[in-house]
């Protein structure tokens, strides 16, 4: 495979489409100024970014550009454990925030996933509290010294934040909430990571570039968050925030084999997190929540974030205090298990993940505790139609007139995205207000479809496949029902890997059209090294249950 090179050492596999001379003169200049602060030593060779190999999770720690130490600090602790590690002065945090901040522009290079790269002064920021531990004795807070990625549209002061197209860039001057808690309790923000043209899609590419997923570069790493999950499982993160209104923190999480958890609407803060109102939002509601590589890491974050009483600063949240893992399962777990939804049957690995999770769970050892019953959601064809017209009472028009303001391109998922919106026009408040009477009518079906199957929780399909070429991520229905119904969902990986030559089943059927495009889909592709994860959810404002339940099936699931 010959990469596509422009003038920057970064593998891409397509070429980035491209906009008028003015704005690709303007783009330029952002890419310069990225690349003017990374030092020469950090670039990987150029043979590499010429000749990269399909799976790249390796290159970071054999390149030779990290030490033997760094290699150590980022690839064998999880949030918590250097939380504890600085604490105890076993390792700095100079030392951690310079191992992950070296990490972090290595899998730039092989996946796309920066946006922006602020080492100087996040090494800045571990003097200060290094010197603070020496004098003191103490830590700033839980978090100190902790390195954390952020999704590009959330705010840092002093850096630059978009909406997912040129003329969106702005400055700002002051961190957002959730920047502002963990910035409070110790860490130290070092980048920020890409995602898509209208932050809508599910694969992250933008002006900045298209994300790869380091597992097999030929497929996306997801989106709307897919920077963070590329940064995150190739170690060049231990902590990220991503955001979902349709999958974007599970999918990508999914994409590239590491946790998620979108929580309930207004758990967790968002003040800040656009510079301008998001129409999806009058009837779909967007979350906030970890990505990481351990469940005891989306605990902690879950906790600490929860522990501000972030809902005194922002009265939309709902006030429920977090008792996550701890929380009680009084009786045996009734855990529902999805083979399909009715609508999209997923590809071959994905099926043989749900094979293994029903198997697993089903051992007589655990039959005390837990018992495992098949699961059929509610019409997940209907949620999908609605919901794709639900996240465009506008039609799509405020992205569109913003992107061809300066010039830039159109990317062929943007077109997609809206494409069944733009029939129905731009929308009127009677109109709007009915589709919040529809979406309401089949939340009702659903939850009581939910009660009649009689099941705690859910365990299915986080995406059709494993992952999806690149620019084909066009059927997020296993996601985005559980934004539609406003129902709490973690991604967490499993064993299962893509393997070579997989096939469908001799006789296969397809359940719709959808069904059908997707074989097709797998068929025209490699998806070979791709990780499986799977999906589990709970009702509404069950977050702490959701957790209380990954403890009891955290053994069988091979939960770490």
């Amino acid at each position: 495979m010959i990469s596509k090179i422009l003038t920057y050492p970064v593998v891409q596999t397509f070429d980035t489409p491209q906009g008028t001379p003015e704005f690709e003169e303007k783009r330029a200049l952002l890419l310069q100024e990225f690349w003017d602060k990374v030092p020469q030593e950090l670039y990987l060779t150029q043979n590499i970014i010429s000749n990269p190999p399909t799976h790249v999770m390796d290159i970071p720690s054999t390149c030779g550009i990290l030490t033997p130490e760094e290699v150590e600090i980022t690839e064998n602790y999880d949030a918590t454990g250097l939380a504890e590690a600085i604490a105890t002065k076993k390792y700095s945090a100079v030392a951690v925030v310079t191992a992950f901040a070296k990490r972090a522009i290595i899998c730039h290079q092989l996946t796309c996933c920066l946006t922006q790269w602020f080492m100087d002064s996040a090494i800045e920021r571990a003097k200060e509290l290094d010197e603070h531990l020496k004098k003191t004795g103490m830590t700033v807070g839980p978090l100190h010294g902790v390195p954390i990625s952020i999704k590009e549209h959330m705010p840092i002061t002093g850096t630059y934040s978009s909406q997912g197209c040129f003329a969106s860039i702005v400055k700002d001057d002051q961190d957002c909430e959730m920047v502002a808690i963990l910035r409070s309790m110790g860490a130290v923000f070092y980048c920020k990571t890409n995602q898509p043209q209208t932050i809508m899609h599910l694969e992250s590419d933008s002006h900045w570039g298209r994300v790869l997923n380091p597992h097999n570069i030929h497929l996306s790493a997801g989106g709307s968050t897919g920077g963070e999950a590329a940064l995150i499982t190739m170690y060049g993160s231990p902590l990220g925030i991503g955001t979902d209104i349709g999958g974007s923190v599970r999918g990508p999480s999914a994409f590239c084999g590491i946790y998620g958890f979108k929580p309930t609407s207004y758990t967790l803060p968002m003040k800040g997190f656009l510079a301008t109102a998001f129409p999806a939002e009058l009837n779909v509601l967007c979350s906030t929540g970890p990505m990481c590589r351990t469940l005891r890491d989306m605990e902690l974050f879950m906790r600490l974030v929860l522990s501000t009483k972030p809902y005194l600063i922002d009265p939309r949240i709902i006030p429920i205090p977090w008792t996550g893992s701890a929380t009680s399962v009084e009786k045996k777990l009734k855990v529902g298990i999805i083979s399909n939804d009715g609508f999209i049957e997923p590809q071959p690995p994905v099926k043989r993940a749900i094979a293994w999770a029903k198997k697993a769970l089903s051992d007589p050892k655990f039959a005390d505790i837990i018992e495992v019953k098949g699961f059929q959601p509610y019409d997940a064809r209907e949620a999908w139609y609605k919901i794709r017209h639900m996240y465009w009472p506008d039609a799509g028009k405020v992205s569109k007139d913003a992107i061809f303001s300066t010039g830039e391109p159109l990317h062929p998922l943007s077109e997609w995205i809206w494409k069944d919106a733009e029939t129905l026009g731009m929308q009127d408040a009677v109109q709007v207000s009915q589709a919040r009477a529809e979406r309401d009518e089949y939340r009702c079906k659903f939850a009581e479809s939910w009660n009649e199957q009689d099941v705690d929780v859910v365990v299915g399909p986080a995406f059709v496949g494993p992952a999806c070429a690149h620019d084909t991520a066009f059927y997020w229905t296993y996601t985005s029902l559980y934004n539609f119904v406003d129902y709490p969902g973690v991604v967490f990986p499993t064993p299962i890997k893509t393997e070579a030559n997989e096939t469908y089943v001799d006789d296969y059927v397809p359940l719709s059209e959808e069904c059908k495009h997707v074989r097709e889909l797998w068929e025209a592709s490699n998806f070979e090294g791709a990780p499986v994860d799977l999906q589990i959810n709970a009702r509404k404002y069950h977050d702490n249950y959701l957790f209380g339940a990954l403890e009891i099936l955290k053994d069988a699931l091979e939960l770490k």
